[in-house]
């Protein structure tokens, strides 16, 4: 004998108060990405969805929506993909789509991404890993999509490095050595201030796809720290790093800025309403506390600040 079950979910709730996100975070999929004739990527993705929920339904059917949010992603991800925010944003539209009660649908992706390089001195092969950050926003009016990524590198403080440049000027006055030469020492021997990790995140989010190359954010982000920083270090690559961080000391401020810049000279074809999100957050090594820094602004303004 069967029963019709009640769906709950559709019932008033006792509280009409609209949500604007509700869904499920933690979905997993591979996301396969064409590589124009290279080997394509394939990523392990993890997925979050949401939808908003009108203040007169109770909930928006959690099985019912995973299995819509499963049919919908298995859908996005089991062609080959040219971007990985249009894997995003097609779930988003067909999300959208699916859900008469829904006014926003919102899908966001993060992945590791492994790429191989070489180290800077002793020229050995190595893999880098970064984070890639995806989503895409669906409303009535359009879809907006993000793509950028997460990448970790090396950063100096001026602050103690001064000091320290401080201390070896009075001491090689001391030593009799001649103002000429102290300056041209200190200039070629960069001396030490504390080093932390820094971990600097960009993105661009645009209506469709913003038109960049997601190895040209990759290298963006990572050149606007201190130093970059490699999986795999010979004595030599050691040297490298240590030495062209120390001469490149950099606020946490410094390298959101740092960033800015190469931002508009990198992606100068990009049109003024994308949004660019700069971010860089230092673990500290002789705070307890982190440094952090970002941004959020349109192509436009960045060009009038920097112009």
């Amino acid at each position: 004998m069967s029963h019709n079950l009640p769906d709950v979910q559709a019932s008033r709730p006792d509280v009409t108060v609209g949500l604007s996100q509700v869904g499920v975070t933690g979905v997993e999929k591979l996301v396969k990405i064409s590589r124009n004739g290279d080997r394509p990527w394939v990523l392990m993705a993890d997925f979050s969805v949401f939808v908003d929920l009108p203040g007169e339904r109770k909930g928006i059917d959690m099985s019912r929506n995973m299995e819509v949010i499963d049919e919908v992603l298995e859908a996005a991800t089991r062609e080959e993909a040219y971007r990985v925010e249009d894997v995003c944003g097609d779930a988003a539209d067909r999300l959208l789509a699916k859900h008469e009660y829904t006014s926003t649908a919102v899908v966001e992706m993060t992945a590791e991404l492994v790429q191989r390089e070489e180290t800077p001195a002793s020229e050995h092969e190595t893999q880098s890993t970064v984070d890639v950050i995806a989503s895409a926003t669906a409303t009535e009016e359009g879809t907006r999509e993000e793509i950028g990524a997460r990448v970790t590198g090396m950063t100096v403080c001026p602050c103690s490095q001064g000091m320290s440049e401080s201390r070896a000027r009075d001491k090689l006055a001391d030593l009799g050595v001649d103002d000429d030469t102290v300056e041209e020492f200190l200039d070629a021997v960069p001396q030490p201030g504390h080093s932390q990790r820094g971990h600097a995140t960009l993105t661009f989010t645009a209506e469709g796809a913003p038109e960049v190359d997601l190895l040209d954010v990759i290298d963006t982000a990572r050149d606007s720290m201190s130093a970059r920083i490699y999986n795999y270090a010979k004595r030599p690559d050691e040297d490298h790093m240590t030495y062209h961080a120390h001469v490149n000391a950099k606020f946490v401020e410094d390298c959101v800025r740092t960033m800015a810049e190469d931002v508009v000279e990198e992606f100068s074809h990009l049109e003024d309403d994308v949004t660019v999100h700069m971010k860089q957050s230092n673990d500290e090594s002789i705070h307890q506390h982190n440094a952090h820094a970002e941004r959020e602004v349109p192509m436009g303004l960045l060009r009038e600040e920097l112009s």
